[in-house]
């Protein structure tokens, strides 16, 4: 059964480049209500802890790296089917790939530096939602 919740970062190329506001209207304009928000940025040792399912993965120490090479927005959403829906808005995870009008198609610069981040399931958006977020800090 799926869950309203999900999880999102905006990556530190999309903050870098002043697209947080725009990505994050983007997010609220197709129904998403934010539930939790927080700016900050992960040390290589939290962005490795967050990512550790890609540990044996070849590209893990690079991810890691550019994800703690700058601040990031991690937020909780909550709509109907949230997590589909918003892997829908996001587009595929090669901007070149990702169809018209989703953020990473507007907004990401490469395969690598892909402006956000979505959950891929309703058990890894509980999971990444509570890695950032304790429950005082979710309305």
């Amino acid at each position: 059964m799926a869950t309203n919740r999900t999880f999102t970062m905006v990556k530190p190329d999309a903050f870098g480049a002043g697209n947080s506001g725009a990505i994050l209207s983007m997010i609220e304009k197709a129904g998403f209500k934010l539930i939790a928000m927080k700016i900050t940025r992960l040390t290589s040792e939290t962005a490795g802890k967050f990512y550790e399912v890609h540990k044996e993965r070849g590209f893990y120490g690079e991810l890691v790296e550019f994800m703690s090479s700058g601040p990031i927005i991690a937020a909780i959403l909550e709509k109907d089917n949230a997590v589909a829906d918003f892997r829908k808005l996001i587009g595929a995870t090669d901007p070149a790939k990702a169809d018209e009008g989703t953020i990473r198609k507007l907004y990401a610069k490469s395969m690598g530096a892909n402006a956000v981040h979505g959950s891929d399931s309703d058990e890894n958006a509980a999971i990444e939602g509570n890695f950032f977020f304790s429950h005082l800090e979710r309305i």
